[in-house]
């Protein structure tokens, strides 16, 4: 073969090679394209799925696969919206997806995990074939898909098994935070009438329970509503009588709904708090929660919530046409809620509550020997059940505006102490031996300073009294004898026997009380300062809780013991905070306070009674000479039996009357009840 023919066959070789090539290249795109359809179609099932978007779902589906089992693509649509709306389905993941070709169709697998309301459910694997017709695909549709294991007449089941939220009594097992059946305004729409009847029976029901129009209308438009069934319009705080009830507009009736109540309404809402419904915000920090819960939204409900609450139990089955369970993919059980008891004693909250007059001020009471409050309240207040039943703008904008602020716990807010904190300067004293039961001392006018570096600061008493000891210096409050007893002691002195109290510590309590403060700094850098602070003003800033565990020194012979609020809790003390014949002494000193027709507290006097007390006054002015903003205080104590003290604060006194004035009611109670 010549040359010639040589080139030929290279040619024919070579246009063979390109053919082939060709021909590859050709399957090689088509196999790309057709792996990318298969891809776009898959994801387009899953992402439908995940945005439980039911119709563009359903659509991806042949119609032959619908019939087989007899129903319509639409008909499935609105099971799946039905079954995932009744299991409060929040959230779809569709993970581990598989793509495996087959001899003439694709079978995809995936797992779905579904956050509800109920909680997290993580199915079996779905299997779900894809076929190609037309150049397009379409997915066979089968009852499993909705849940694995499901057949054409299975349905899903939720079954519940509710926890009622755990109840909080008092000491004596009095309930002051429970579940209760409140009475509910609700139309019948049906026997509203028609026309212009029709909208004289709103307009009667809207002005006879203060809901809008409007607020009713679009209650009565929601898609369930019907003819014979209960519209539920008002939540009442307080029933309505046989009478009442007879009398109501057409159209009108009432139900019942078991909510949370309170039957100490103001007297325990900075105490106890309120419940509400869920927020956003709450489901965002807890996950479980679901917007059809209530959880404790402030004071001892919040701080409990969780016990108090307990969990549902829950059971998603799939069952069958006769209702028989065929499988479970959800099971949580009930977790009981706790019922709490408190140390408070709900009749002593309520008496302390209304002495306090509406006005800024404040009660704690304990008993001493354990800590144990007795009462924890403060004015003015809130109706904590407004909150629960759900309370109105105006109603809502009464409280927030106003200056006396209701919302805030006084007991838990720091205030300077006043002249209470005097007992703690005597203690400290007479340990340091920088005060005596027998030391004289000569006091002469109302003012004193320490000498001219001092400027145009003066320490002034309320009592010119020319020879002053200790006990007269109790009894009548006598600023200059313990501004002077602090510089003797001076600050070492002082601030050692300060720092064995609980300055800086948290209190182990449910409800947060800021840490008592001695001053702004870790010195006082001035004399003047010291002796401000000894007869409690200065920098002091003490809640009145922590005045009240301060001062059980008092009572349990120099150890200090602190509070608790939780009935049988192990009761915790602090030793030797001050020395046991001084801490004596001083209580012992205080019962002239009362008992003399010359004290402070005489009217508190009862002649069957040792009660012991000490005035306090904190005043708050601009500048030394002139009329500044008093908080008034009063610290008493059962002496004999030691089972009850107490500090009552009142704020500007001057305007809202002093603490001792708002004392006696409760005081007669105690000494009644506390022997």
């Amino acid at each position: 073969m010549g040359k010639q023919g040589n080139k030929k066959i290279i040619v024919g070789l070579a246009a063979a090679g390109i053919i082939i090539c060709s021909i590859a290249g050709y399957f090689i795109v088509k196999s790309q394209n057709e792996k990318k359809k298969v891809e776009n179609t898959v994801s387009k099932y899953t992402d439908s799925l995940t945005k439980q978007e039911f119709s563009t779902y359903n659509n991806l589906f042949s119609e032959e696969s619908f019939t087989k089992y007899d129903t319509t693509r639409d008909e499935v649509v609105q099971r799946y919206e039905t079954i995932f709306a009744g299991i409060g389905v929040k959230n779809i993941k569709v993970e581990d997806v598989a793509t495996k070709p087959k001899d003439d169709y694709y079978e995809i697998s995936y797992n779905l995990k579904l956050d509800t309301e109920f909680g997290e459910i993580i199915t079996e694997k779905y299997t779900v074939d894809m076929k190609k017709a037309d150049e397009t695909y379409s997915f066979t549709w089968t009852p499993a898909l909705i849940f694995p294991g499901m057949s054409a007449d299975d349905t899903i089941k939720v079954s519940t098994d509710e926890a009622a939220r755990g109840e909080i009594m008092d000491r004596n097992g009095i309930k002051i935070a429970e579940n209760y059946d409140y009475q509910q305004v609700g139309i019948t729409p049906g026997q509203l009438g028609e026309g212009a009847d029709k909208e004289q029976n709103i307009q009667a029901i809207s002005d006879k329970f203060g809901v809008s129009t409007d607020n009713i209308n679009e209650k009565l438009s929601q898609a369930w509503v019907q003819d014979d069934l209960f519209v539920p319009i008002k939540t009442l705080e307080n029933s309505l009588s046989v009478m009442e009830i007879a009398a109501l507009p057409s159209g009108a009736a009432i139900g019942n709904t078991n909510q949370r109540h309170y039957p100490y309404g103001e007297a325990t809402a900075h105490l106890l708090g309120y419940v509400g419904k869920v927020s956003a915000e709450d489901i965002e920090k807890n996950p479980e929660l679901s917007e059809n819960d209530s959880i404790g939204k402030s004071g001892l409900e919040a701080a409990f919530d969780e016990k108090l609450r307990g969990k549902r139990g829950v059971s998603i089955d799939i069952v069958d046409e006769k209702g028989q369970p065929q499988k479970t993919l959800l099971k949580i059980e009930k977790v009981e809620p706790t019922n709490i008891t408190l140390t408070i004693d709900s009749e002593a909250q309520k008496i302390a509550y209304d002495s306090l007059g509406g006005k800024p001020s404040t009660a704690v009471i304990s008993s001493p020997k354990t800590g144990e409050l007795l009462v924890a309240t403060g004015a003015p207040s809130y109706n904590p059940n407004k909150m629960v039943l759900g309370i109105s703008e105006e109603e809502y904008k009464v409280y927030a505006e106003d200056t006396n602020l209701p919302f805030m716990s006084r007991f838990a807010n720091r205030y300077a102490p006043g002249s209470t904190f005097k007992t703690i300067t005597a203690a400290i004293g007479l340990d340091s031996g920088h005060i005596t039961t027998t030391e004289e001392r000569s006091i002469d006018g109302l003012k004193w300073q320490k000498d001219d570096s001092w400027g145009g600061f003066w320490t002034t008493r309320v009592k010119e009294t020319p020879v002053v000891d200790l006990k007269k210096a109790l009894v009548y409050s006598d600023n200059i004898f313990f501004a002077q007893k602090s510089l003797e002691m001076g600050e070492d002195v002082f601030r050692s026997g300060l720092n064995k109290f609980i300055f800086g510590e948290e209190l182990d309590l449910p409800i947060y009380i800021e840490p008592a403060s001695i001053s702004n700094e870790e010195t006082f850098h001035s004399d003047i300062l010291l002796a401000d602070t000894a007869y409690g003003q200065g920098e002091l800033m003490i809640s009145p809780i922590a005045q009240l565990t301060m001062y059980s020194v008092f009572m349990n012979d120099g150890a200090l013991v602190y509070p608790q609020i939780v009935k049988d809790q192990e009761v915790k003390t602090k030793a030797d905070v001050v020395g046991a014949e001084s801490a004596n002494i001083v209580l012992n000193d205080l019962i002239d306070s009362v008992a003399s027709p010359e004290g402070y507290v005489y009217n508190l006097y009862n002649p069957d009674f040792a009660l012991a007390a000490k005035t306090g006054t904190a005043e708050i002015k601009e500048k030394q000479d002139t009329l500044g903003t008093e908080n008034s205080f009063l610290l008493f104590f059962d002496v004999n039996n030691r089972n009850f003290m107490g500090l009552i604060m009142s704020e500007n006194s001057r305007e809202n009357g002093t603490a001792t004035e708002k004392a006696s009611a409760v005081v007669q109670y105690l000494e009644a009840h506390y022997q």
